[in-house]
């Protein structure tokens, strides 16, 4: 029956083999006609059941790619498989047989054609088409229909092969719709459960925009949408309004739950040891398989034009008078353009796809670090958390280029190799034979590679974690003189990441090499022209940056909630009204501060069991160390819970020991995302003191606060906080030592209005606190000693207990003050006004409400000017060897090109003059000349990339250490740390990276010129024309660019600096549970950064399609002329066979190249504004480091300090900070500064330390101008103990004698004579490791052990501002004694506002708006009732 049929149908035709290849009988019954049917059979029953099932077909509209694959495809199908019935028709007419099996191919393929029409206008046509089984089904099919390709492509037939490769496209694009559209219904649908299983609504998360979903199909293609935005890039500067909104499905906040979702169910199914990779597979990988498809087809196009290619170089060598080489022509530039199209599809969705899985990454990073505890977050630096954020989630975004390239390239180098066979048979297994030894060399390299990676991103992690200890307590390093030596310590952090990305560098210098001399290798042994490599590095940083987010990630969340008792209650308490009257209990519990993965944590607090009962105030007194801080935090559940149990009845309102300020307005913190109440409001600032301030301060309470709340005082900081926590009117607050940031006056004011007042009643509230009239107002005092409840009971009964009895020195009577506030009100006066002192922070110019200036940005295009600094950064001669070895690489691998064609041709005349020797050995020179140059390239480009990233951020951070300190109180550090880390990357990585593309794209696209215009003559005529539209196109296009770029790297900066804000509130923010509220303003950031992002890579393919569509009409210009010549149609001769083939052969790349060589100048552009910026950073005024006098070792030998008329301006446009101030300090006398806020107190040691230079007038020391002095030598030889306490990461030792000037034994007799030796030998002596920002110790530790640090420096002037604040009454009188004592013969300034600080003291200063008001000894003034300071007594005692 078989033959029968074989015989019938096949009656001039082998049945299966020809023997060659299969026979076109056999192709076209089985892989045509079989198919077909089958196609027609799977179709149909599929509609049937479907009709028969009754599925009613879904009420949603149908987008755009639904209506393109159920109508315009089919419509396609049905024209191409018409043509081919009318070509064979044709073929019938003229006579030439045509056999039965090519029929029944053809029809078959138009009846299923007809059935897909058919069925796809039915009701239920999506259930059809959208079968996963018939999508396979749909791949199959085109395999199948690749062989009928070959076949036809085989016997030359060009208008069927044509055809064939159409229908074959067709079958992709139609396999690729179905199955994208599947996907997408099968996501849409189960992300209704995933939303609801995060508690969000899925209408809420869809906040796109519809204008930007509802596009036409002509400007999806083309990308029109962005043609306004570029409009105004020509016009203006552009800003953030002017950008292309989010489609929806870009929203952070939708991307966000759909990772969210899937991390949250890897964990739940393998919690040891949970993948993040696996949960981003869950959420992007059928989008991401999808893009595979449409690769698939881009790939398949790609190898469509050299194919036509390879024909139409066969048709000049013959010399055919038929029209074939028309169409081959023509083809060959419809092929470019429809690849073009395909090319930039695959990209915008890829960079989507990509945008969306960044902003998930960064949303979930900046998430969990509202989530999890300070302890838990300790296995982690703030560098390295930092790190996540900036450099980890780039790396792992980047990965989506590197898993289809995995496929991809063996698919392309495979069917390469395959055309190869076609021209050379087995010679192309010489260049294999390269290929192959490249394969274990470039796995070794990749190796070396990760695991510098590894270690550079540890560096990477440490340098910035010390950048931002640097930043952050910049004022205190300037005091101390220390900004050189934690320079020298960051720069020997940077010289080990340097020494692993040079590692790196170097080993992607023998990668370029290998790839960029493979493609000369090869056609020395093959004459083939194709090969690429090296693309598993980026895989492999990838992994590492993977593992880290997953380590980070995995961290056990804070889930303590303070509205659920999860712990079972104490035993103590006996029923259900008792556990409704408890606001805090504790039983047993033992916590530490080490994270749940420490085998051994250090256990602070043990065995705690207390009860707090609602609306009671309790105080938590101790000695410094003894675990107050502790307790707050473990009721707030930051520490690790070891043993036992904690519970936090309701919600919790806290303030840190040190205030956190959110960078904002004062509205803004005190608000915290809480409705605006303006009755409440009002009276919360006067509470807490703050409406007279707020009424002084240019803006009132909208004035801008800078980071940490630099431009305010350290009292204002503290009743800014205490101020939120009143509004917000929580069930619980706990206080951290509040009041010791205040003066007695203001303490006593905040203690009975804020914290006793109306506004507090009823609330819970819990006191860290050594003021004694807070203990003996509270209802309860706990005593902790050692991280031990020592004593609980009545502050009555305190003085009989086992804790030492307050007796402060020279403070007012307790009691005696209670007995008075129970009988009247302090009325807050205009004569006490001028006296509400406190105490402030001598890391700003108190005197002034400074602003923080916007972030600047250069306009236009990226200055000459920046280009020529970064040569000079990477060296003038490295930067000419650069430039000299490309032009010469290039010019060896053309005249290797040219010699191969000039051999061809010889060999086609017959008349080889030479041996084939000669032909060879003139080869492999340049085959080595090529080599040489490469190799020279890619080292000098990695040496030259090296130094420039050296010097840059040498330069850079001398910039930075030696600005003025003005400028760290202007500028966020968020800012600085973007151009420190981001920046800086890119610098290091991404821009030698850039421009070594840039460079090799130049020398290619100029050699492929030179060669054209060799060629064909012709080209020349169209190199003018097409010059200006290229020129006019990248002009349109680079002044957006810039644009978008420099607002990019804008947008970036307020992420960065509210991630670090966050890092530092963390505590703040879960008591408070806004962690919603920051998390929908961080998004906020995200959306602009995401805007930016997306509108800059849309304008970038704009341009991309542009150029492409413009190139392929050079390749159709081109091959038409050649084909025109082989005619004998033109005047000119255009060469031989082998010179065309080596014309169209270089032209065809022009389609990547030219949009290549844009792109890669408009990203070294883009990239080049990182060097725009640090170099911006580079231009900043500098500190006058220089003095015409040297000082000595021992000076100053007395401490005689004088000031001479001194007048100080922070700014020109503002108010003198001191106004002609006089007064003179004797050596070794004991000053007290006092004064309300903005009085001038901290400029006095901000002009003695010349932090700002002073306008007029002169300081001498000891009869010396220090105006004179080298400014950091002035600086060495003063001691000076900060307000906010700075000890930096490192051993205790370091944090002491940084400089290693003092034995160990001179270190403890310090630390025994501040009492604070017994702990230190207990945490492990002078070797103790101090964590970052000295978390190893509580505040009032910290501040014993800075001035510990001051004493040990033996200097004749000791500056302090009020050193003693956060440290119990009984050992701040010890330090006083000890100051009094230690200090003998010692100038001290003490900026005060105790009492007790400055009674004993040998003079006071009192200064009222900049103005010396009053001088003298605190006793004579005493005496004096009329005196400003008596006056100021008698207000505090009140």
């Amino acid at each position: 029956m078989a033959d029968w049929f074989f015989h019938h149908v096949c009656p001039h035709s082998p049945y299966v083999w020809n023997g060659h290849r299969f026979s076109g009988c056999f192709i076209n019954i089985t892989f045509a006609f079989g198919v077909n049917v089958l196609t027609i059979i799977v179709t149909a029953l599929l509609g049937l059941t479907r009709k028969i099932g009754g599925r009613r077909r879904r009420n949603f509209q149908r987008s755009l790619l639904e209506k393109i694959f159920l109508h315009f495809l089919p419509a396609i199908g049905l024209c191409l498989s018409l043509f081919d019935m009318v070509f064979l028709l044709r073929k019938l007419f003229t006579g030439d047989v045509v056999e039965y099996h090519e029929w029944l191919s053809t029809s078959s393929l138009l009846a299923v054609w007809i059935f897909t029409t058919i069925f796809a206008n039915c009701s239920n046509s999506e259930h059809i088409f959208n079968n996963k089984m018939l999508c396979l089904w749909w791949i199959v099919r085109a395999i199948f229909g690749i062989f009928i390709f070959v076949s036809t492509y085989a016997d030359f037939e060009i208008f069927r092969t044509v055809n064939n490769s159409f229908v074959v496209l067709l079958d992709i694009m139609f396999c690729t719709s179905a199955f994208i559209i599947s996907s997408e219904h099968a996501k849409s649908s189960s992300m209704e459960d995933s939303l609801l299983y995060v508690n969000v609504d899925l209408e809420d998360c869809h906040v796109g925009n519809d204008k930007e979903d509802k596009q036409s199909c002509w400007n999806l293609l083309t990308f029109n949408s962005v043609t306004s935005v570029m409009d105004d890039g020509v016009k203006k500067q552009l800003n953030f309004e002017d950008l292309l909104q989010l489609p929806s499905e870009m929203d952070p906040s939708f991307c966000h739950n759909k990772l969210l979702f899937c991390w949250k169910d890897q964990y739940s199914r393998n919690c040891l040891n949970p993948s993040f990779f696996w949960a981003i597979c869950c959420a992007y990988g059928w989008s991401y398989v999808s893009l595979g498809l449409l690769k698939v087809l881009n790939d398949c196009i790609s190898f469509v034009g050299p194919m036509l290619l390879n024909r139409l170089i066969h048709y000049l060598q013959q010399g055919s008078g038929t029209t074939d080489g028309y169409v081959l022509a023509i083809s060959l530039g419809l092929t470019s353009i429809f690849k073009s199209f395909l090319d930039t599809q695959y990209t915008f969705h890829l960079s989507k796809l990509k945008l969306k899985l960044r902003s998930s990454i960064m949303t979930i990073i900046y998430q969990k670090c509202l989530s999890i505890s300070i302890a838990e977050r300790s296995q982690f630096s703030s560098g390295e958390i930092q790190t996540f954020m900036s450099v980890d989630t780039d790396r792992t975004v980047n990965l989506c280029n590197s898993f289809h390239d995995m496929w991809s390239l063996p698919l392309q180098i495979g069917v390469a190799l395959y055309l190869l066979y076609t021209q050379v048979k087995f010679a192309f297994l010489s260049g294999i034979a390269i290929t192959i030894l490249l394969i274990p060399v470039n796995k070794w390299i990749s190796e070396l590679i990760a695991r510098a990676t590894e270690e550079m991103m540890k560096q990477k992690d440490e340098r910035i974690r010390r950048t931002g200890e640097i930043l952050t307590h910049i004022y205190t390093l300037k005091t101390h003189g220390w900004e050189v030596l934690f320079c020298d310590w960051l720069k020997k952090t940077r010289s080990q990441e340097v020494s692993y990305l040079s590692t790196r560098k170097y080993l992607d210098a023998w990668c370029v090499f290998f790839w960029a001399t493979t493609p000369t290798l090869f056609s020395l042994f093959t004459f083939g022209l194709f090969t690429l490599m090296g693309y598993q590095l980026d895989a492999a940083t990838a992994v590492i940056s993977l593992r880290r987010l997953t380590r980070f990630l995995s961290c056990i969340e804070n889930n303590i909630e303070p509205d659920r008792a999860n712990i079972s209650p104490s035993p103590t308490i006996n029923n259900d009204q008792e556990v409704q009257d408890t606001a805090v209990f504790m039983s047993n519990a033992c916590c530490s501060w080490s994270s749940s993965k420490e085998v051994e944590p250090n256990i602070l607090l043990n065995n705690l069991t207390l009860e707090i009962y609602k609306g009671s105030f309790v105080a938590v007194i101790g000695e410094v160390g003894s675990g107050k801080t502790s307790l707050l935090s473990a009721i707030l559940g930051e520490m690790q819970l070891l043993h036992g149990s904690v519970h936090a009845n309701r919600s919790i309102a806290y303030v840190s020991q040190v205030p956190w300020i959110l960078s904002g307005t004062i509205r803004d913190n005190i608000l915290f995302g809480k409705g605006y109440d303006s009755q409440r409001y009002q009276d919360t600032l006067w509470a807490c003191a703050l409406d007279i301030d707020i009424s002084l301060m240019p803006g009132g309470d909208m004035a801008h606060i800078g980071e940490r709340g630099v431009n305010l005082s350290g009292g204002q900081r503290a009743r800014l906080a205490m101020a939120r926590a009143l509004y917000h009117g929580l069930d619980i607050i706990m206080l951290d030592d509040v009041l010791s940031a205040v003066d007695a006056q203001v303490a006593d004011w905040i203690l009975h209005h804020a914290i006793l007042g109306s506004l507090a009643q009823k609330r819970t509230r819990i006191l860290s606190t050594h003021n004694h009239q807070a203990i003996y107002s509270a209802d309860m005092v706990i005593v902790m000693d050692r991280g031990k409840v020592k004593w609980i009971g009545n502050p009555a009964n305190l003085s009989g207990s086992s804790y030492v009895t307050f007796t402060p020195l020279n403070e007012l009577d307790s009691t005696q003050c209670i007995q008075r506030q129970d009988c009247q009100v302090i009325e807050r006066t205009e004569t006490c006004k001028p006296f509400l002192d406190e105490k402030e922070d001598t890391n700003a110019p108190n005197e002034v409400t400074e602003t923080v200036d916007g972030e600047m940005r250069n306009e236009g295009r990226v200055q000459l000017s920046v280009y020529k600094n970064y040569a000079a950064f990477c060296g003038w001669f490295i930067a000419i060897i650069i430039c000299i070895s490309a032009f010469l690489m290039q010019a060896s691998r053309n005249g290797n090109d040219l010699w191969l064609s000039f051999w061809v041709d010889t060999t086609g005349r017959s008349q080889m003059d030479s041996s084939t020797t000669f032909y060879l050995v003139t080869l492999c020179i340049f085959c080595i000349i090529n080599s040489f140059f490469t190799l020279l390239r890619a080292f000098s480009f990695a040496f030259g990339g090296l130094q420039a990233a050296v010097k840059v951020h040498d330069t850079l951070l001398n910039k930075l250490i030696h600005a003025r300190i003005q400028f760290f109180y202007q500028t966020p550090g968020g800012r600085i740390l973007n151009r420190l880390s981001s920046d800086l990357y890119t610098i290091d990585d991404s821009l030698p990276f850039i421009l070594n593309i840039l460079l090799a794209n130049f020398v290619g696209l100029l050699g492929i010129a030179v060669v054209l215009s060799y060629v064909q003559v012709f080209f020349l005529l169209l190199l003018l024309p097409f010059w200006y539209v290229y020129s006019k196109l990248q002009f349109f296009y680079r002044a957006t660019a810039r644009e978008l770029r420099r607002l990019d790297s804008v947008s970036r900066s307020p992420i960065y600096s509210s991630f670090t804000e966050t890092l530092d509130g963390s505590a703040t923010i879960r008591a408070f549970k806004c962690e919603d509220f920051f998390f929908t303003r961080f998004t906020k950031h995200i959306i602009l950064y995401q805007q930016t992002s997306y509108s800059e890579i849309t304008a970038s393919l704009w341009l991309s399609l542009r150029l492409q569509l413009l190139a392929g009409l050079i390749i159709s210009f081109i091959a038409v002329m050649a084909v025109i010549g082989s005619l004998g149609h033109l005047p000119l001769n255009i060469g031989t066979p082998g010179l065309v083939g080596l014309a169209l052969s270089y032209a065809a790349p022009i389609v990547s190249l030219l949009g290549n060589f844009l792109t890669s100048f408009t990203e070294t552009e883009k990239e080049m504004v990182s060097v725009e910026r640090a170099l911006q950073y580079m231009d900043i005024p500098q500190e006058d480091l220089h003095g015409c006098r040297s000082l000595d070792s021992k000076w100053p030998y007395r401490g005689r300090i004088e000031f001479q008329n001194v007048t100080l301006r922070y700014k020109p446009s503002l108010p003198a900070a001191l106004r002609d101030i006089s007064f003179t300090i004797l050596g070794g006398a004991q000053v007290g500064i006092i004064g309300r806020t903005g009085a001038g107190k901290s400029s006095i040691l901000n002009s003695l330390l010349r932090l700002t230079p002073v306008c007029a007038g002169r300081i001498l020391v000891d009869g010396i101008d220090i105006a004179e002095v080298p400014v950091r030598d002035l600086r060495m030889h003063f001691a000076v103990v900060p307000q906010t306490p700075f000890l930096f990461e490192g051993s205790l030792r370091e944090n002491l004698d940084p400089f290693h000037l003092h034995d160990d034994q001179k270190i403890l007799e310090v630390l025994e004579r501040c009492y604070i030796r017994r702990e230190i030998e207990a945490a492990g002596g002078l070797d103790f490791h101090v964590k970052e920002s000295g978390l190893s110790f509580s505040v009032g530790q910290r501040q014993l052990l800075c001035l510990a640090r001051a004493l040990l420096k033996s200097s004749k002037v000791l500056c302090l501002d009020e050193c003693t604040a956060n440290i119990d009454t009984q050992t701040a009188a010890l330090l006083q004694n000890t100051i009094s004592n230690e200090c003998r013969g010692m100038t001290v300034i003490t900026i005060a506002h105790r009492i007790s600080t400055v009674l004993n003291m040998d003079d006071i200063l009192i200064l009222d708006y900049g103005i010396l008001v009053e001088q003298g000894n605190p006793q004579d003034l005493l005496l004096n009732e009329s005196s400003k300071f008596s006056n100021f007594v008698k207000a505090s005692k009140m």
